[in-house]
């Protein structure tokens, strides 16, 4: 097990390396530049679209709206708040500075993605919409990319029972486990059951979940965040001159010890940017194909906003809460004092954000932390076991969904009981050799997004209409 964690580790150094953070924001400013920033420009549309799209207006299986809750419901997980507690701690202050330009190119990304995954989609023999990287190459790039969709299904389903399945039933185990004294088999088999119960529906029972939960947890998580940072009102300007300085120059914890590069602020936080928001990875739009939507351009004005809500807002609450309060300064001195700051590993960034919401809200804080990332955890397996089974299609037909259903709930007990800095490692490892396929797939296809996009404005937004599907 050592062997194969160093090999692991070795390999995640590579994809995860210069070449891979430059690739994904490269990709993400390109997409930005080619639409003008109209990401960013027309974000009051694309809430506007979202909240008229509780009610589909064309063929697909889920509401626009709940397509959109689908996709969140598999990026607002650990990773907002494991994940950003680790970027801050390993990478700085800094970390969440480009967690932000991650998200602010990311939006770009998703848009395409959703974009194409809509243009690009096919009815299964089953007469479900199904569509994503896997399809867009295929449909998009022409035979002789074939080799790459099935490199990405490939990847997607495998990856999926790291970050969508191992690492969110470890988290919701082990932070039961130390704030209520849970097992952690006890929270492996009735994580099993809610999963199973929600899953063998298909992707209409996730929606349906995912369109009420989600926004339930997510206005929660926001709002106790928001009282976090009121009560320590008087530090979030520091915090935010935190961000910004050490961002650009290197931040180096009190002591001289545990310090951080510049690069390490930009590795962790491109890394926990598109491990959180998913933009780039190619798993968004396999959901975002299943919408009832007038065309590509309504979904993907609709899934930009994904990136924006998990990021810029859910991530930055998270991240300032941690400065602002004073726990990432706790944690740095015990570090300094007790321990190699690179043993932190998920589950104490899980208590680095517990001990910002406790420092703050004493015997309310970090209950409410355990619980939080519980419901986030759960609806990301439920998001995640839709991503992976559709990969699995792909390669397989419609008669593998039912075996990888089962053996998704199965892995949800060994998840939450096996060791988790190595299920984290992987999953880190297997996000970036997602993202490779999908995001050669959308610089390539980036002139059939802009010109679509172009059509759609220039024709005020009539120039798709109810029932659209692309030819196959």
């Amino acid at each position: 097990m050592e062997a194969l964690s160093s090999f692991v580790g070795w390999v995640n150094g590579v994809v995860w390396g210069p070449p891979m953070l430059v690739l994904i924001l490269g990709v993400g400013l390109f997409l930005q530049v080619g639409l003008k920033v109209m990401p960013i420009r027309k974000l009051g549309m694309g809430f506007g679209l979202m909240f008229k799209g509780r009610e589909g207006t064309g063929e697909g299986q889920i509401s626009p709206f709940n397509a959109l809750m689908t996709a969140l419901s598999a990026t607002i997980g650990t990773g907002n708040i494991a994940g950003v507690a680790t970027a801050v701690f390993l990478g700085g202050p800094g970390a969440l500075f480009w967690m932000w330009m991650t998200a602010l190119v990311g939006m770009a990304t998703k848009f395409c993605e959703a974009v194409l995954a809509v243009k690009y989609r096919e009815q299964d023999e089953e007469g479900n919409y199904v569509g994503g990287p896997m399809y867009y190459i295929k449909n998009g790039l022409g035979s002789k990319w074939a080799w790459l969709g099935v490199l990405f299904a490939i990847f997607g389903g495998i990856a999926a029972f790291g970050i969508g399945n191992g690492v969110q039933a470890n988290g919701v185990a082990q932070v039961l486990e130390v704030n209520f004294s849970i097992p952690t088999w006890i929270s492996g088999v009735a994580l099993m059951g809610l999963t199973a119960a929600v899953i063998l529906g298909g992707i209409t029972r996730i929606g349906n979940v995912a369109g009420k939960l989600v926004p339930l947890m997510a206005v929660g998580y926001i709002s106790a965040g928001i009282v976090v940072l009121l009560l320590n009102i008087g530090a979030v300007g520091d915090a935010l001159g935190q961000v910004f300085t050490y961002a650009f120059t290197p931040w180096a914890a009190k002591g001289g010890a545990a310090g951080a590069a510049v690069w390490l602020a930009i590795r962790f936080g491109v890394a926990r940017g598109v491990f959180s928001n998913e933009a780039g990875l190619g798993s968004a739009p396999i959901a975002h194909a299943a919408a009832e939507t007038k065309g590509p351009v309504n979904q993907g004005l609709i899934a930009m906003l994904g990136t924006f809500i998990d990021t810029i807002i859910v991530c930055s609450i998270t991240g300032l809460a941690i400065i602002a309060s004073g726990a990432l300064d706790v944690a740095v001195a015990d570090f300094l004092a007790n321990g190699d700051k690179e043993g932190f590993s998920a589950i104490s960034g899980a208590a680095l954000t517990s001990l910002a919401f406790e420092t703050s809200l004493p015997g309310f804080g970090g209950y409410f932390i355990a619980v939080a990332l519980s419901i986030f955890a759960f609806t990301t397996i439920l998001g995640w076991s839709y991503y992976g089974e559709k990969c699995m299609e792909f390669l397989f037909g419609v008669k593998v969904m039912l075996p990888y259903r089962l053996l998704w709930i199965v892995a949800i007990y060994f998840g939450a009981t096996a060791d988790l800095g190595f299920i984290w490692l992987l999953a880190d490892t297997l996000n970036a050799m997602m993202a490779l396929p999908n995001l050669i797939a959308l610089a390539l296809l980036s002139p059939v997004v802009f010109k679509v996009t172009k059509e759609f404005f220039a024709s005020n937004g009539q120039s798709e209409e109810p029932g659209y599907k692309a030819a196959e």
